[in-house]
């Protein structure tokens, strides 16, 4: 008989974007390895980003479980809907290019909805769950964040109810990078490294997706904490052949801090000093991106090779993946970003394209890419290195040379970090 597990997520399809696929493959493999698992999620969510198409990947026969919830959103939309949209999908413009109202609408954000903007369901969760979690007799639970909030959900249940809760964080809490444009006040951070520490003392197990995030977290808390990264899954995407251009794609979210001018600078001097290059050249763009990157891009000379194709669906950002010929990888120059690991670079990985990363020195992804050799990385300071190597493979792309030959991708495979998980939830 397969035990039951509940998993407390807030996204969930149709939510497009990375933060959904993680906790939609565990639960399409977790049944293969003797857990049945049960998901709770919104029933009427504020999702910033729809991905109608991941809806056909939801597994048959899963319980899911739907409650309303009260998001602040919809109100703040009333005032500025680009504003409130932008910032509900973490796309936070530049201090010095904010208008009043998204000023305003940070700081009532960072210090009136703490942990987050999800909050409310906190309260109406707890009382639903209770219920459910002694009629059903559920042992385990797990949440996922951000939203950081749903952890508060297992906060209570765990005091509550005699049950094992397993906290999955996708992300940091308190180090992630956007709580330094929240405007919070001294008490609202304190409050957060209160909430932050409760629940690290309190799961009975901590899940995390970078080894960074888990020396962070073994600095506060000693509970146990294990390191489950996101992964791929296999895909019948397929293409006829790649781009004739030599592009350069970018697959998600730009925001104004993940603006990389030394790269800007680097193509800028290629396009000028290389006539071939130039020609042949094409920077792509799918996903959100901010104005601030655009102008970047404007200023440094690169619109005619500028091709920003917006927010598509899971499979044809694959299919963009495969007819690329590199894929970029940018992540902020920042020590708070050495434990982010973007879901894309796994799929990044079996595309069979080089990646071109950019990122702090260090970095936890940086070590993903070297060792399954699937493309180069460069820290900020490495202009010169970074110019070379992108002719290099421009050279190889010239003489349709230009190819990866990946190794170790198995245990990044969704099947693989299900396996892993489910032996934590066992031995939990």
């Amino acid at each position: 008989m397969k035990s039951k597990v509940l998993i407390i997520t807030y996204y969930w399809p149709p939510a497009g974007g990375p933060g959904v696929q993680r906790w939609l493959k565990f639960v399409k493999y977790l049944p293969d390895f003797g857990i049945e698992p049960v998901v709770y999620c919104p029933e009427n969510p504020n999702y910033p980003i729809l991905d109608e198409s991941l809806v056909n990947e939801i597994p048959e026969n899963i319980t899911i479980l739907k409650e309303p919830i009260n998001e602040p959103y919809g109100l703040a939309s009333i005032f500025s809907k680009g504003s409130s949209k932008k910032i509900s999908s973490g796309v936070i413009p530049k201090t010095k290019k904010q208008s009043f109202i998204e000023k305003a609408m940070l700081y009532v954000r960072g210090n009136f909805f703490i942990p987050d903007a999800r909050k409310n369901w906190i309260k109406p969760s707890v009382k639903f769950l209770s219920d459910y979690i002694k009629e059903h007799q559920i042992e385990t639970i797990i949440t996922t964040g951000p939203p950081h909030s749903l952890h508060l959900i297992g906060l209570q249940l765990r005091a509550k109810l005699d049950i094992k809760w397993l906290a999955d964080f996708r992300d940091p809490w308190t180090t992630i990078g956007y709580h330094k444009d929240l405007k919070l006040t001294e008490s609202s951070k304190a409050k957060h490294i209160d909430l932050e520490l409760k629940v690290l003392t309190s799961a009975d197990q901590i899940i995390v997706t970078s080894h960074h995030t888990k020396n962070e977290f073994k600095s506060k808390t000693n509970q146990p904490i294990k390191v489950v990264t996101n992964g791929y899954d296999s895909h019948n995407v397929s293409i006829k052949e790649k781009d004739e251009k030599f592009t350069l794609s970018h697959i998600g979210s730009l925001l104004s801090e993940r603006n990389p001018m030394v790269l800007w600078e680097v193509l800028s001097e290629l396009i000028k000093e290389n006539d071939a290059f130039s020609k042949a050249f094409k920077l792509q763009l799918i996903g959100v991106v901010s104005d601030d990157v655009i102008e970047s891009i404007h200023q440094n000379g690169l619109e005619k090779n500028l091709n920003v194709v917006g927010y598509v669906s899971h499979d044809i950002a694959i299919k963009f993946q495969m007819k690329s010929q590199l894929l970029l990888l940018i992540e902020i120059n920042s020590e708070d970003t050495k434990a982010i690991i973007p879901g894309k670079v796994f799929e990044y990985l079996i595309s069979e394209t080089p990646i071109l990363a950019i990122g702090p020195r260090d970095a936890d992804v940086e070590q993903i890419i070297k060792s399954t050799n699937t493309g180069t990385y460069f820290n900020y300071q490495q202009k010169v290195e970074l110019k070379l190597q992108i002719l290099n493979y421009f050279e190889a792309f010239q003489n349709n040379s230009l190819k990866v030959n990946a190794i170790g991708l198995q245990p990044y495979s969704r099947r693989a970090l299900t396996k892993k998980l489910s032996e934590i939830i066992k031995d939990c």
